[in-house]
């Protein structure tokens, strides 16, 4: 991994490590590959159609992505199969867009009531046949989606509707914590395989039973067709923390100047500045997480507080702090978030900024 942050460039700045990414690209594909499970890497993670392009060059069957927005992006940029994985609420203007959107693509969409199935055919018009529906289960993450035992009557009421009805899906997002990981893929493999019971008892096709999420992804007893890990292409701090990567595995990092030290009481921990603050980080920090956010090169550091642009970073007693003007590689808590707040990434090799990617469905939230 290259550990050379470019000199020439403004901070904070989000950069890409572009060897990493790579690797972490191709191991997700050969992982699923010799598992015989269909890759579907959620996008959103991302929001940039290069990296896109990159995944369904691995392997990947199409991408994931979380609104109609996204999806008009990823398709424009010549991805043929998409998977909305969210319970839409689909109104006249949304049921436009997606009539235009299956005219270019293969497009998938999510379910999770008889309301918003009947909803999505009525506002689909002649083009009801045209998007496929999975009916989405809650496998424990206790958001969206119905009891397994449900899915049957919400699959019912779609194809009722006149809907194409294609298997089902679910987000075992209980994954995200300590010791967690394994219990979240049984909890899927549970909801997936009753789900698909409930859906075949009803003569309704079950081939598609989603699931996935970067800490669990590959720990399931095999009842997905589908995986939809998302964090895996850069990894971020919660991932480090988890045990699911090291610190040589994560691609993208914000990269941050020390303006500021705090006064030091001798034999204490010292503090110091980061020009980093929540608007280019994110504020996400879960209840077990150490901090909000890790140094790359330095993991016994913690970034212990955050205001908008002010990164308090608590460094350890006994080390000279860093000088002013020293520049240091940020690794965010949730690496979703980061993506989101800027308008371009930097792709970096050999310490060395070689192109600029436009986050092109930054903002497509609707």
């Amino acid at each position: 991994m290259d550990t050379t942050i470019p000199g020439n460039e403004p901070t904070p700045s989000v950069q890409i490590d572009a060897d990493r990414l790579e690797a972490n690209i191709t191991a997700m594909a050969a992982a699923t590959r010799a598992r015989g499970v269909a890759l579907r890497p959620h996008a959103k993670t991302h929001k940039i159609p290069e990296i896109g392009a990159l995944q369904v060059a691995a392997g990947a069957v199409g991408l994931t992505v979380a609104t109609v927005g996204e999806a008009e992006v990823f398709a424009g940029a010549g991805v043929e199969d998409l998977f909305i994985a969210y319970p839409l609420w689909v109104d006249s203007a949304k049921g436009d867009r997606l009539r235009r959107l299956a005219a270019r693509a293969r497009i998938t969409v999510g379910v999770d009531s008889a309301e918003s199935a009947t909803a999505l055919a009525r506002n689909l018009g002649p083009a009801v046949g045209e998007v496929a529906v999975r009916v989405e289960v809650d496998s424990g993450h206790h958001r969206s989606g119905v009891a397994p035992g449900d899915a049957a009557g919400v699959a019912v009421a779609a194809a009722e509707a006149g809907l194409r009805v294609t298997g089902a899906f679910t987000f075992p997002g209980h994954s995200y914590a300590p010791g967690m990981p394994v219990t979240a893929a049984r909890d899927e493999d549970a909801a997936l395989d009753r789900a698909a019971a409930g859906l075949r008892a009803e003569g309704l096709a079950a081939a598609e039973l989603s699931g996935g999420s970067t800490p669990s992804a590959l720990m399931g007893g095999g009842t997905a067709t589908e995986l939809r890990p998302g964090v895996y292409v850069f990894g971020d701090a919660q991932q480090w923390e988890l045990g699911t990567i090291g610190p040589g595995d994560i691609a993208l990092t914000v990269a941050a100047t020390v303006v500021s030290h705090h006064r030091r009481t001798p034999g204490e921990p010292g503090h110091f500045l980061l020009d980093a603050g929540s608007k280019i980080l994110g504020s996400d920090r879960a209840a077990w997480a150490t901090g909000y956010g890790r140094l790359l090169e330095h993991p016994e550091a913690r970034i212990v507080a955050l205001s908008e642009h002010h990164a308090t970073v608590q460094w350890p007693a006994g080390e000279p702090l860093p000088a002013r003007g020293t520049r240091l590689r940020v690794v965010p808590n949730h690496v979703c978030l980061p993506v989101n707040l800027v308008d371009e990434v930097q792709v970096v090799r050999d310490g060395a900024v070689i192109d600029r990617w436009a986050v092109a469905a930054r903002g497509r939230n609707s």
